[in-house]
């Protein structure tokens, strides 16, 4: 398996108002995205092409906001930048 296209650890992954792992995890790996517990268990998966993401604009700098399968997913990591670039081009290398 390839090494992963973006990786991140220690994230917290909410969904609407409840807490789903304080330090998760988020991979970008083979066109896919991929939200972990901290114990590895895949919390949720989709192609990236059918991964909407986008940062608020007026909310906390350290967030993101990822739609997978119809679930969207509040993303709490200390660089949201590099993951919004990481889903923008490993989406446009593997459409």
């Amino acid at each position: 398996m390839r090494e992963p296209e973006f990786n991140a650890t220690g994230v917290r992954i909410e969904r609407w108002l409840r807490s789903l792992t304080r330090a998760g995890q988020v991979i970008i790996r083979d066109g896919r995205l991929a939200l972990l517990t901290s114990y590895g268990t895949e919390i949720d998966s989709a192609p990236l092409a059918a991964v909407q993401a986008h940062r608020p604009r007026l909310l906390a700098r350290d967030r993101a906001f990822a739609t997978l399968n119809g679930h969207r997913y509040s993303l709490t990591m200390g660089a949201p930048e590099r993951f919004m670039d990481a889903v923008r081009a490993a989406g446009a290398a593997h459409t």
